[in-house]
């Protein structure tokens, strides 16, 4: 049984406490880095602690990150976030110049690994690639740019993230743009003496307006909004970013950023980031196609003469198709999914499939009174895991997508790991595609707590190669689409589950749209990567071309889809990884039992084979380790084709 003791949080309505907190976990991990980096700097070559200390370093690190970077995007304290993000220019600071410090790096290059617990070799050679490719071997003119240079990273992801969150925006419609809308939403929005509503950017407010409302005006107006986020303080920032990490790219000896990137990846240079992309594109075409033409044929009926659906009316006539051709309908699927029934589903769902219990803690403290708090136990042994907090629903100023973050990176016999998903849904209903988007996330945070046992803190949580980090995610989607799972807690108001005939339904038509989807993303990887490849003069005008070359639907005129296009300060030009993470996904599902999703031996296996090892081995090798054979894409290809 584990004897550690999960976080202790400042009360919810105390900011002072808050703000203490944040000096503490902050200010207190910055001074004992700092201290620990002296110890290195004095130790002597080939001293046996040497990698301990190095790994004290980084947990007194990843403990600052991790609060500062998460009370950033959630408290909601205006101030107070401000402060956070000031701390972890702070923290950058200190890892940039750590990573540029010759003398650590002579130390570290002679520290040996005898005696010293599994994975220390594959600790040591990833820390010295780490400060290779920081820059350390550098002259020390170049060494004084390349810190320059990430401090300014720093400034602008920040800056670029900042106008996403505080750049919500909203449109006022017609009362009747809402017919058609769910009862609980329109209810939601009551028309002001105008007789008008107001539409916000929000997930809740604007997907399922974009999806039901049948006023073509309005769902113009409504998506105009929503892609002009961040519009046009993002625009220069962007460009701002997208020259300094080229910059830095070019001094390390790289052509460009994305090789620069791609080379700690699965995928390996740049080049093959481009091939990837157009081999998609190319594999979807003949899906994507033949499913824009039913949904422009339907959407004729309505408007004749329509020469190509964009991006306002493409989810609407999608369900208007699902309506009609499947028999699916949003509204009644919606009807099905009470928000607090899909989060206890969810516990449920998974504790079930991976032996773990979530002890609820009602009255541990958090950031916010809507925030959840549960103890993860595992079953077999009855050993507290970690600790989750679920945010799940929009406010002002806080974090506006759907992610998980850290709070406490777990370390083996020194602190438990405590996760926190962070998401934007409804307090009433949620749609189908918000079902599947929580349990996406939530396989975030089941791998940060899985993997939160290792000695090495490198080893711990979501520590894989960037491109397989969301393969588990998007693995766990599959279960939200099985009836068996969904009747377990997808009930209507009289208490009757969802039909299995419906999901059967559902799944029909969610085959609709497969090609297109992946053209989509397509689109959004070939932004990623190409405005890093090519920093265009022009952002707005190449990303209307790479629209053109990838995307089914049309742009809408007057919109900056990159403003407020979140991923490319955390991802870089590495978006392509949620497809090449979904081709291993596929493959990693095959082995399990469809008509059995609850096969204890599978999912156990998977469980301690992939997710508990966290970043101690390559993911290939894991995938490779629980399937028994090297992973292909035999089963991607069928699911896109099929």
């Amino acid at each position: 049984m584990s004897h550690l003791e999960p976080l202790t949080l400042p009360a919810t309505d105390d900011l002072e406490a808050w703000n203490g907190f944040l000096d503490t976990r902050v200010l207190g991990g910055l001074e004992e880095a700092r201290g620990l980096v002296a110890v290195l700097r004095e130790t002597p070559a080939g001293d046996p602690e040497t990698l301990l200390v190095w790994n004290d370093l980084h947990v007194a690190l990843a403990n600052a990150f991790a609060v500062a970077g998460l009370l950033s995007q959630v408290h909601p304290d205006g101030e107070l976030r401000e402060r956070a993000e000031g701390y972890e220019q702070q923290l950058h600071e200190l890892r940039t110049t750590l990573m540029l410090d010759p003398v650590v790096y002579a130390v570290l290059s002679a520290a040996p690994t005898d005696g010293l617990p599994d994975g220390a070799d594959r600790v040591l050679a990833d820390a010295l690639r780490s400060f290779r490719r920081s820059g350390v071997d550098r002259d020390e003119r170049t060494r004084e740019r390349l810190r320059e240079l990430s401090a300014r990273e720093t400034d602008l992801g920040q800056a670029f993230s900042r106008n996403i969150r505080d750049g919500a925006g909203e449109t006022r419609v017609p009362a009747s743009a809402l017919a058609g809308l769910p009862d609980d939403y329109v209810e939601a929005h009551p028309a002001d003496e105008d007789g008008k509503v107001t539409i916000t950017t929000g997930y809740p407010d604007t997907n399922p307006f974009l999806m039901f409302s049948a006023d073509p005006k309005a769902r113009h107006a409504v998506m105009h909004t929503f892609l002009n986020i961040g519009w046009p303080a993002n625009d220069p920032v962007l460009h701002d970013l997208l020259r300094v990490r080229d910059e830095q790219a070019r001094l390390l000896g790289y052509a460009s950023w994305p090789d620069f990137d791609a080379e700690v990846k699965m995928i390996g240079t740049g080049d093959a980031v481009a091939a990837f992309i157009d081999k998609i594109a190319e594999d979807a075409t003949a899906s994507a196609e033949r499913d824009a033409a039913l949904l422009l044929e339907r959407a004729r009926q309505d408007h004749p003469g329509l020469g190509r659906l964009d991006v306002a009316d493409a989810r609407y006539y999608g369900e208007v198709v699902r309506r009609e051709r499947f028999d699916v309908d949003g509204q009644a699927v919606r009807r099905y999914f009470a928000s607090d029934r899909v989060r206890a589903g969810l516990l449920e769902v998974t504790g079930r499939l991976f032996g773990l219990e979530y002890v609820p803690v009602p009255d541990a403290p958090s950031w916010h009174t809507e925030v959840a708090t549960y103890d993860v136990r595992l079953v077999e042994s009855g050993d507290l895991l970690g600790r989750i907090h679920l945010d799940l629903h929009p406010r002002a100023g806080k974090y506006n997508h759907a992610a998980q973050f850290d709070l406490v990176r777990g370390v083996g016999g020194r602190q438990l790991p405590e996760g926190v998903l962070v998401c934007n849904f409804g307090r009433t209903r949620m749609d189908h595609s918000e079902v599947v988007t929580l349990f996406h996330e939530f396989g975030h945070l089941l791998h940060h707590v899985l993997a939160g046992r290792h000695p090495w803190v490198r080893f711990s949580g979501v520590a894989t190669e960037w491109d397989f980090v969301e393969a588990p995610s998007q693995m766990l989607e599959e279960w939200a689409w099985d009836h068996g799972v969904l009747s377990s807690f997808a009930v209507d108001e009289a208490g009757e589950p969802i039909p299995a005939a419906l999901v059967e339904r559902m799944r029909a038509a969610d085959e609709l749209g497969k090609g297109y989807y992946a053209r989509t993303q397509m689109y959004y990887a070939a932004v990623s990567y190409r405005f890093h490849a090519e920093l265009p003069v022009d952002l707005t005008k190449r990303s209307q071309e790479l629209s053109d070359r990838y995307a089914v639907w049309a742009q809408l005129p007057g919109t900056h889809f990159h403003c407020g296009f979140g991923h490319l300060e955390g991802y870089g030009s590495g978006y392509y990884t949620y497809m090449w993470s979904l081709v291993i996904a596929k493959d990693l599902f095959s082995a399990f039992d469809e008509g059995d999703l609850f096969a204890p031996d599978v999912a156990t296996r998977y469980r301690d084979t992939v997710l508990a090892a966290g970043g101690s081995r390559d993911a290939a090798d894991l995938v490779e380790a629980f399937l028994g054979r090297p992973y292909d894409s035999r089963a991607f290809t069928a699911w896109l084709e099929g």
